[in-house]
């Protein structure tokens, strides 16, 4: 059985819902996981988007979320989470809105595509205070066990695709 990440909130390669967005509420999708090698002590999540700000001309991948030291018996987020119900010992890292927590989609032109990226890691790793999603990476490598992608799409109401 191998690690996978799954969504109640939106489909595999699917609409992300106008309220996970800018557009709306701004609220993070459910998201549920399962098959965690042997071996787990953590899990990392990391959502990006690689078509920022053109899908016809990316010229950067925008974080929307950084989460680490989720534990190892975690096994979903519910939408709407808030920091203050994150499991017990999870840390988060920088945005690209340089901030905390969940930043929806927001694209300015396009439909773009959101990677929602959980990593199942064999260490709880030391506090990073609030990493960016590179300083993240640097401190899984050597540590990731698996990795399981859930790909949701979004474009703003009124723009062109």
């Amino acid at each position: 059985m191998s690690l996978t990440l799954t969504s109640t909130t939106f489909a595999p390669d699917g609409e992300i819902p106008t309220r996970c967005t800018c557009e709306g509420k701004d609220i993070a999708p459910a998201l549920a996981w399962s098959g965690a090698p042997a071996g787990t002590r953590s899990f990392a999540l990391i959502v990006d988007d690689p078509d920022a700000p053109d899908p016809a001309a990316p010229r950067m991948v925008y974080v929307h979320w950084v989460l680490y030291n989720m534990p190892a018996d975690a096994i979903a987020l519910p939408e709407g989470i808030t920091p203050g119900q994150l499991p017990v010992g999870t840390r988060e890292g920088l945005n690209d809105w340089k901030r905390t927590g969940y930043g929806g989609p927001c694209p300015p032109i396009g439909r773009h595509r959101y990677y929602h990226k959980l990593y199942a890691l064999d260490a709880v790793l030391p506090d990073l205070g609030t990493p960016t999603k590179a300083g993240l990476e640097a401190a899984m490598e050597g540590h990731v066990l698996e990795q399981a992608v859930l790909m949701g799409t979004y474009i703003k109401k009124g723009s062109a695709s």
